[in-house]
């Protein structure tokens, strides 16, 4: 009589006489899936024959459907499908049979992606956004997630921005790579207006301040194309997994700040990054440090400042004007008139004329003026020089008695110098046209009556030279003492 174990041993010798007259080894036997094992050692039969397929492949339209649903992932499905049918297939065969459905409804040919370490880096911006509470006013902003991964180890870095715009995505992307410590060789972003003014297929138009941070970092921008999701699916993969592994365990949180909030997402990140990956013996985070990270450009030794640039004219005063400071900055005067291109950073405003820099200054915010002396003609140096001192040299060079004026002229109000400037240079004007005793002498009476006006001197100055006029006129023509036509004090006697 056959027992039991005589079965099984025999079911055990014709797998074996089987596997003997097969033309691959043990290790490649292991490494085939159910449904070719089972092919293999039934002679053929059809792979598909027990009662947990033919279940199974009614469930396959409904899966196909909630995987196209937002946040739904295989493993959710497959906890759903065994709750139910605690039989059915393991999560491993649960995938095998929706990627074969999903072959056979869209049949293509796809090249697999081969990564190299430290040559790209994806990044995007994911669709659901987060959120924090402004502690002052008590609104609910929303924020904006910015997503990078390096496809040659899945290793991820995700940050929380204002907004979608450029500068926000620069910023972003500085922060990536001080995280990952260190640069890939392409960026590939989507095709949104923050990275590409134009897309195109074949040459997109690169924004210029992705431009300007390529040149910064050492990288350039390789725009993914436009419609095509797969040629950065790690990257909407990863978007996924930030969904599953930062959003949903900080949803009861409530935050104050951005700063708060980024604190937090990146002790997600971390720990997403150290979590071990399905079917691998390590995490992305050993694998990027085993064998990416070293692979990677060195970060630039100095931060990168967004840049922007404009084209503006020199006007008469030798100077442009930057519209949003509201500021004016010199330019040397020999290009006035002329229009020149102005690129402008958080701390610096350059100025160039066909290639060549002609001014840089600090950059200031704020209605004012930013002069430097060699930008002015001489005669433009002479006028802005002027001070309190300088009146009061040139008052000493021609008198000291207008220097006295001047110095009791700047104390007598408790005004700015400037007020004076002009009163002083008419009197100088006075100094010059007018004899120096004549000049003192007016200057002296509006001192002894506190008068230290312009026109109070020139008042004097006329008076003083009506008299001494007179005077001349009555020595050239003097009264005679006896006339006979005089008739005296005696006539009306």
């Amino acid at each position: 009589m056959c027992t039991l174990s005589d079965a099984y041993k025999e079911t055990v010798n014709k797998y074996i006489r089987q596997f003997k007259t097969l033309s691959m080894g043990v290790k490649e036997l292991l490494e085939k899936d159910e449904p070719e094992l089972e092919r293999i050692f039934n002679g053929g039969a059809p792979a598909y024959t027990d009662k947990r397929f033919d279940d199974f492949s009614k469930r396959l339209p409904y899966l196909e459907k909630e995987l196209g649903r937002k946040h739904v992932t295989r493993i959710q499905l497959w906890e759903e499908y065994i709750a139910e049918y605690p039989a059915g297939y393991g999560f491993t065969q649960c995938c095998f049979h929706l990627n074969q459905h999903r072959i056979a409804q869209q049949p293509s040919t796809v090249l697999v992606n081969s990564y190299v370490a430290g040559e790209k880096c994806y990044v995007d911006f994911a669709g659901d956004t987060m959120q924090y509470v402004d502690m002052d006013t008590g609104e609910v902003i929303k924020v904006q997630t910015f997503v990078g991964c390096l496809p040659y180890t899945d290793y991820a870095f995700a940050i929380c921005v204002p907004s979608q715009k450029s500068e926000d995505f620069i910023y972003a992307i500085t922060r990536m790579f001080a995280f990952f410590e260190g640069v890939t060789k392409i960026v590939v972003p989507d095709n949104l207006k923050s990275a590409v003014v134009k897309s195109d297929r074949y040459e997109p138009e690169i924004n210029r301040l992705m431009e300007h941070l390529g040149n910064h970092y050492g990288f350039v921008t390789l725009p993914a194309r436009p419609g095509k999701p797969k040629d950065k699916s790690l990257v909407e993969n990863q978007v996924r997994l930030i969904y599953q592994r930062v959003y949903a365990p900080l949803r009861k949180r409530v935050f104050f700040s951005l700063e708060e909030l980024n604190k937090a997402v990146l002790e997600q990140v971390r720990l997403h990054n150290r979590k071990r990956m399905q079917q691998r013996p390590y995490s992305r985070e050993e694998h990027f440090i085993s064998d990416e990270k070293k692979t990677l450009k060195p970060l630039p030794g100095t931060s990168f400042e967004v840049q922007y640039d404009t084209e503006l004219t020199v006007s008469a005063n030798c100077c442009i004007y930057l519209g949003r400071d509201k500021h004016y900055y010199s330019v040397p005067y020999q290009h006035i008139g002329q229009k020149v291109k102005v690129i402008y950073t958080r701390t610096l405003v350059k100025v160039y004329l066909k290639g060549e820099r002609i001014a840089t200054h600090p950059r200031i915010e704020g209605f004012g003026y930013s002069m430097k002396e060699e930008h002015l003609a001489s005669h433009s140096n002479a006028y802005t020089k002027r001070s309190m001192a300088y009146y009061n040299q040139k008052a000493g060079e021609k008198s000291a008695v207008l220097k006295e004026f001047f110095e009791l002229m700047f104390a007598s109000q408790n005004v700015p110098p400037e007020f004076f400037y002009k009163r002083c240079d008419g009197l100088l004007r006075l100094q010059r046209i007018t004899p120096r005793e004549e000049m003192e002498k007016a200057c002296r009476i509006a001192m002894e009556h506190g008068q230290y006006t312009y026109k109070f001197v020139e008042r004097v100055l006329h008076n003083i030279q009506a008299f001494a006029q007179e005077e001349k006129t009555m020595k050239k023509n003097p009264e005679p003492d006896n006339h006979e036509n005089i008739r005296g004090a005696g006539y009306y006697k």
